[in-house]
């Protein structure tokens, strides 16, 4: 038997076809060629793809946060500002999905949400989420110390209101956006929004800024905005019917302070107000600025304009006599009066408030067109055109279907709806020799000519009369204010409920300061006053009074009334001398 080499052996010798050889050898080849193509594909035409790929990982485009314009006062006084802030925001494609339950916690603490909220944010498909506005700036710093990937902080900014709930319903507010919801905030949203700017920086993997690449926008601050507004007469206005709602238990009330010779609105004050600062436990009877969007009956406020139409007329003069007696039938109910008049002058009905002589005027010596003529005149049935939001019109019916009992309680103020703005602007007629002054809320320097409705002679025997409603033997003697000559109409109206009167009041004043020389227009409401008394009288006029003496000596207006005046209710009441222990007699004024 003949040995065999290893090598040689039959069963080792693999016979293998020549084209899987080669197919094989092209098959690496191509491989290698797709290779090649990827690479310069990578590093040439594709390279834009992946550096922008790259770029959104590592660059943000973020907001570049801009100033809201600020609100200011008459006198230059911040009453709205913009403060800084953090926005915290989540970039959930570097957020790690195992976050630690530690951290999640902390963070939900500090951003006041529930965990379950957090995580769900956090979940969201969206590559940027805010998780929450307007955040103090120290907590923004105790969570940018938690170190959390992906969660980084904005600058921006949060309004503040420094005078808080006594100019709320003057400012308003705005949201969390910095849009304006109420109030200057929203009527004027476009002078005084900001156009926020952009900027791209490059962040590392916690979210952190570490190099500027660009500002692609520049921010613009938005325009400040002056308002006729005093604060200080806001507030004291806001603090009087504040104390009157209060002590009569009304159910609210309200002011308006305007300045007669420029037109400027000087206060605008409602009780219940907010705190426009905090706002979580707002409601909708708090946002209602009821001296421009509540209508009412204005009641007895409207005497002065019936009967100086009919003086406007030659119908009448202040010292006309007339029979009054206890009751005037017109319709289906007599018209009464609080108390029963004999004979009285026409300026004695309205010293007195009578509803009888009023009718009788209106009835005796006016048509409806008249009369609707004079009132529409006045502004009422129309839309105050100051700029404010949710200003309303009231209800002024067309004189072709008044019939004779409307004619007759229309000229004593039922049957027709107005708001306490409408009624306060209509008595600048009386202040401004039979002019309507046009109004404004922003600041205004300059002597404002007005629509003349009146000759100046019926508008200073108007005057003439409504002094004497404030003084003893008139309507309102506690809306006497020290040191100033006063005069004003009372105002007490039954509630509509339903479609009858309720056993619910609402009790007004408006006048005018000084008589000599008018400068202010003050109108006040309180609503259903159940502490006593509801007759204005005795709730709306001590308002008034302290609104006017305070408002005038802000205003540097030199006092009017003389000496004898002031002193003529005067009483006397023991005073200890707290250094030597005597007691002497100190003259108190009483109004």
């Amino acid at each position: 038997m003949r040995p065999v080499g290893f090598s040689t052996t039959p069963n080792l010798v693999l016979r293998l076809p020549m084209w899987r050889s080669r197919l094989m050898l092209f098959l690496l080849f191509f491989v290698f060629m797709l290779l090649l193509l990827r690479a310069f594909w990578i590093q040439g035409p594709g390279n834009a793809f992946y550096e922008a790929k790259a770029v959104r990982g590592t660059q943000r485009e973020l907001e570049l946060p801009a100033s809201r314009g600020k609100i200011l006062d008459r006198n230059g006084n911040v009453i709205a500002t913009s403060l800084e802030a953090k926005s915290v925001i989540a970039y959930n494609d570097t957020v790690p999905d195992d976050l630690s339950a530690e951290k999640l916690r902390q963070l939900a603490s500090l951003l006041q949400m529930n965990e379950a909220d957090l995580r769900r944010k956090l979940k969201e498909e969206r590559k940027q989420v805010f998780l929450k506005r307007q955040v103090d700036p120290a907590v923004a710093q105790q969570i940018k110390q938690l170190e959390i990937p992906g969660i980084g902080l904005n600058n921006e900014y949060r309004r503040f209101y420094p005078e808080g709930e006594a100019m709320a319903h003057v400012v308003g507010f705005t949201n969390v956006e910095d849009r304006g919801q109420e109030g200057m905030e929203l009527s004027h949203e476009k002078e005084l929004a900001a156009r926020p700017g952009q900027r791209r920086v490059v962040v590392d993997r916690l979210g952190r800024i570490v190099e500027d690449v660009a500002i692609e926008q520049e921010p613009q601050n938005g325009k400040d905005l002056q308002l006729s507004i005093d604060s200080k007469i806001q507030y004291l206005a806001y603090n009087a019917v504040k104390n009157a709602v209060e002590e009569h238990h009304a159910k609210a009330g309200g002011a308006v302070v305007l300045d007669t010779q420029t037109g400027e609105i000087l206060a605008l004050a409602n009780y219940p107000s907010y705190n426009p600062n905090d706002r979580r436990n707002l409601t909708g009877e708090q946002l209602r600025n009821r001296v421009l969007t509540d209508t009412f009956e204005p009641g007895s406020t409207m005497k002065p304009f019936t009967i100086s139409t009919a003086l406007e007329k030659g119908a009448i003069t202040p010292n006309t006599n007339m029979v009054i007696g206890a009751s005037y039938l017109i319709g289906p109910k007599p018209i009464t009066d609080t108390h029963p008049y004999g004979n009285l002058t026409v300026s004695q009905v309205i010293q007195k408030s009578s509803n009888i002589g009023t009718a009788k005027i209106a009835m005796n010596n006016l048509s409806p067109e008249e009369m609707w003529n004079m009132y529409s005149a006045v502004g009422f049935g129309q839309a105050p055109k100051i700029g404010f939001p949710g200003a309303v019109s009231g209800t002024l019916h067309p004189y072709q279907k008044w019939g004779a009992s409307d004619q007759a309680r229309i000229a004593f103020g039922y049957g027709i709806s107005a708001s306490l703005f409408q009624v306060a602007r209509a008595y600048t007629i009386f202040a401004r020799d039979g002019e309507l002054v046009p109004l404004t809320i922003q600041r205004s320097s300059e002597v404002k000519s007005g629509v003349r409705v009146i000759s100046a002679k019926t508008a200073i025997e108007m005057r003439s009369m409504l002094e004497t409603v404030t003084e003893p033997g008139g309507t309102a003697v506690k809306a006497q204010a020290d040191g100033y000559r006063v005069g004003g109409k009372t105002g007490t109206a039954h509630k509509l409920v339903g479609k009858g009167y309720g056993n619910s009041y609402r009790a007004y004043f408006a006048g005018i300061a000084p008589i000599s020389t008018p400068r202010i227009v003050v109108a006040v409401m309180i609503d259903e006053p159940t502490g006593g008394s509801h007759y204005g009288g005795d709730v709306a006029a001590p308002v008034f009074s302290t609104i006017v003496s305070e408002t005038l000596r802000t205003l540097n207006v030199l006092p009017d009334a003389n000496i004898k005046q002031m002193v003529s209710d005067e009483v006397k009441r023991p005073v200890e001398n707290p250094v030597t222990g005597l007691k002497t007699q100190q003259v108190v004024l009483k109004r």
